[in-house]
This record gives structure tokens, C-alpha cells and sequence, in this order.
């Protein structure tokens, strides 16, 4: 089989690692790639933007499965392109990925599906979206409406912050018209997860769950960023946890999505908050996350080849998905500045010990380095080295047979990597988010 990946992150580096250890796979390329997909896969110079290029070329190359990575492909309709040229593509079509695409309208689907959510309000105005605010008592989260790459949610303690949040949205439009539209939501308190589950547009899999990090300082201090971390499986996950996720939210998006004549095929990602009166959904994405996906990929027991391909047949039923519980612990490298202004073409240092993208639990080893913003260059010596190329550059994945045992790998592995201005948190994974809020234990 011939596959094609579409992305350039993290993400895309585990699932093109991920699935080059599919026995039905025979060649991979990555549309757009980076420093590790060159090393297990052919890099294409194609934007994952680039919908008609990604259409021709998968033509060309007469590809047999495209799996989609990023939000932005899938909302501006890769998938439909691919399969009207007959090409299996896996993700959601465009009108089903209006789940991460719209905000609003996913709070509609929720609200409409009895699915449980905070209270919200929806405003297009941004006059009447400041009388909200400044009537409104207690701590709101702002949210623009479209795709803003994982940063345009600002958690706001005053009516001061919210304020300047939503003018950051709607006058300032530092999101462009992602943030034309404006969500306001109760701030929720409890225990954040992410929840991942395949879906072939009426059944879902069985789930998989991680904690990520999306503030970039310890102690979840600083702005928001694309992520910091993750780990994977919270120790407080367990097989009632997950029944109750099924019931209450994922089969019935599921359900409601199908009901709405736009049936949900692919990797449905539930951001949940656990609270005292049980999860609610604080959004919906529609792929793997990031960085997440460097943290479940490993622990994907099943043929991802197999899984995929049920998803987009339809007989996701009979096609068993079964996930290893082995304690993983994902920590991301940054560049200097991240979120904000950053520097790049820095030589990175300290990966010769990788091989080629295998080193992880399903071979036996300890660690793993997903890349990012890196790219091939030449130095002085004459020799290919990885530069960076971005704002979060890798993601150096440990594993163990206890949480602990799999930090204390991931940090001794980033302690022998750098690169000028590199910068990573330090308490991924310290954190036993369940007994710290006595919500789960």
C-alpha cells in the first residue's frame, strides 16, 4: 500500500512513524515533512494547505490512503477533493469538520444533543459582546470562533481581561476572521483531559485518553501555546470513565452528526473537562492532537492501516482498536520566544542517537524524538544537520513501566539535546491532576 501523510508537525512525524509499522504498508510519503519524516519517509514540497497540489500528487503517485494531520486541510475540504478522485482519504469531510472549524456551531450540536457544556453565549457584534461582559459576574473563558492554530482561547479571571480578549478578537483581529465571530463561556473547574475515539460515521471506537500542557511556563503560568507536553494514560482513567465519555458525549455527537446528514468519519478529539457534576465538553477538534498524538501513536496496539481504512468502509464494528496502558510522557521543545517572536535556523544538536524514528515501546526502547520545526541543512563540515524551522521544534517522548519511569526518561533524553534558545517546561507529567483537585482519584 502507498500512503500519504499531509501535515509537518509532531504529529505527523508519530503518525508517519506509526504507520510505516504497518506490515500492508509498502512506501509513505509526507506533504511537507520535516528533518524526522525525511528520515523514515520521501518529504514532497507541498504546503498541507496546498489542496489541489495534494490531490494531483496523490493522483500521480497513485497513492492508496491519504491520512490527513492538520485542522486546516480537512476545514477547507482536502478530504471531499480526494474522494471525488477516488482516493481513500482518512478525516472528516468539510461539513463534518465544522466541529473544530465553528465553534459556535459545535456548541449548537451540543447544546441541541443534550450533550453537557458550560453555558455560552454567541456574538457577531462586538458592541453587545462588551455589555455581556462587563454585566456578566464570575470568570469567562473567549473564545474565537474559527481555527486560530490552538491559541485563540483566553482564559479570563476579570471583566478587564475578558475585555481585552474579545477586542484582541474582534477590533484588533489578531486571529483574522477566526475571530469575527466571538464564543463567551463560564470558565469551568475540574480536571482537563483529552479524549481521542475513531469513528466511521455511526460507530466509535474504543477511546484513549492523554493530559496536555498548553501554558508555556511551569505551573501552568504564560500565554497559551500549540502545547507543551502531554502524558498518556492518566492514572485516574478508567474502563467506567470511559463508558460514561461514550454514553454522554462522543456516540451522541456521533449520532447528532449522522441525524444532521454529515456523518463524522475519522478521529473525533474531545477536549473534556471532568467536574463535580461530570465532563463537559470544553471543544471538539478533528484529528489527532498535538502534542498528544506523540503520546496515544505509541500506544496504538492495533494496525492503524486497518483501523483507518474500517473508518472510511464503514465497518469500524468488527474491526477491533486496542491501546496499551504503558505510562508515556511527551515533553516539547521550543524555540526561544515561543509563542511569541522566535528565532530559527539553529543547528540542533545531540540527535545522532535516534534511528531513524524507531526508537520507542514498540521496539523495546525507552525514548522517542518527534520533530517539528526542523528541516535538513548543510553546516560548515559539509555535513546534513537538522535546523529548526519553528516555534515548538520536537517532542521527546519517554516511556516506562510507571509514570514517573517514563518522565524521568523523556527529561534525560531532552537533557542531551540542544539547540541556541532552547526552551522546554519542566513539571510534564509531575502532576497527579486527579488527587490535585479532588474531583477524581
Amino acid at each position: 500500500m502507498k500512503v500519504l501523510v499531509v501535515g509537518s508537525g509532531s504529529r505527523e512525524h508519530a503518525l508517519t512513524w506509526r504507520l510505516r509499522k504497518s506490515p500492508q504498508v509498502l512506501d509513505i510519503w509526507v506533504a511537507g515533512g520535516n528533518f524526522g519524516t525525511a528520515q523514515i519517509a520521501t518529504n514532497l514540497p507541498l504546503s498541507p494547505d496546498d489542496v489541489r497540489g495534494i490531490v494531483g500528487t496523490a493522483q500521480r503517485l497513485d497513492i492508496d490512503l491519504v491520512v490527513v494531520g492538520p485542522e486546516q486541510p480537512l476545514t477547507d475540504g482536502l478530504v471531499d477533493e480526494l474522494r471525488e478522485a477516488g482516493i481513500a482519504a482518512f478525516g472528516p469531510d468539510k461539513a463534518a469538520a465544522r466541529l473544530e472549524a465553528s465553534k459556535s456551531f459545535a456548541r449548537r450540536v451540543m447544546t441541541e444533543s443534550g450533550i453537557p457544556c458550560p453555558d455560552y453565549r454567541v456574538f457577531g457584534d462586538e458592541s453587545a459582546a462588551l455589555d455581556f461582559l462587563r454585566a456578566h459576574a464570575g470568570r469567562v473563558v473567549v473564545k474565537a470562533d474559527g481555527l486560530a492554530a490552538g491559541k485563540g482561547v483566553a482564559l479570563c479571571s476579570t471583566v478587564e481581561e475578558s475585555v481585552i480578549a474579545l477586542k484582541g478578537c474582534m477590533s484588533d483581529r489578531i486571529f483574522g476572521a477566526a475571530g469575527e465571530t466571538v464564543v463567551i463561556e463560564d470558565w469551568l473547574e475540574g480536571v482537563e483531559v483529552s479524549v481521542f475515539a475513531f469513528s466511521d460515521g455511526e460507530n466509535i471506537s474504543a477511546p484513549v485518553a492523554a493530559c496536555d500542557y498548553k501554558q508555556v511556563h511551569d505551573g501552568d503560568h504564560g500565554p497559551n501555546t500549540g502545547g507543551m507536553g502531554s502524558f498518556s494514560p492518566p492514572a485516574f482513567w478508567t474502563a467506567d470513565l470511559a463508558d460514561q465519555v461514550c454514553r454522554e458525549v462522543l456516540s451522541p455527537t456521533i449520532e447528532a452528526m449522522a441525524d444532521r446528514g454529515c456523518p463524522y468519519r475519522g478521529m473525533l478529539y474531545a477536549g473534556l473537562m471532568f467536574t463535580r457534576d461530570g465532563p463537559k465538553v470544553l471543544e471538539f477538534n478533528c484529528r489527532f492532537g498535538d502534542p498528544e498524538a506523540q503520546v496515544i501513536l505509541p500506544l496504538m496496539e492495533s494496525d492503524p492501516v486497518e483501523i483507518m481504512q474500517a473508518c472510511i468502509d464503514g465497518t469500524l464494528a468488527t474491526t477491533p482498536v486496542n491501546w496499551s496502558e504503558r505510562p508515556h510522557v511527551g515533553v516539547v521543545m521550543v524555540s526561544g520566544g515561543y509563542p511569541g517572536a522566535y528565532e530559527t535556523g539553529r543547528e540542533i544538536f545531540g540527535l545522532d542517537a535516534d534511528v531513524s524514528g524507531d526508537s520507542t515501546s514498540v521496539t523495546g526502547l525507552e525514548t522517542l524524538v518527534f520533530h517539528a520545526g526542523s528541516q535538513p541543512a548543510m553546516n560548515a563540515d559539509g555535513k546534513t544537520v537538522a535546523i529548526t524551522s519553528g516555534g515548538r521544534v520536537l517532542t521527546v517522548v519517554g516511556n516506562g513501566d510507571t509514570l514517573e519511569e517514563a518522565r524521568a526518561r523523556a527529561y534525560s533524553r531532552a537533557e542531551q539535546i540542544s539547540f541556541e534558545g532552547s526552551y522546554y517546561r519542566r513539571d510534564i507529567g509531575s502532576l497527579n491532576v486527579g488527587n490535585r483537585q479532588g474531583i477524581l482519584t
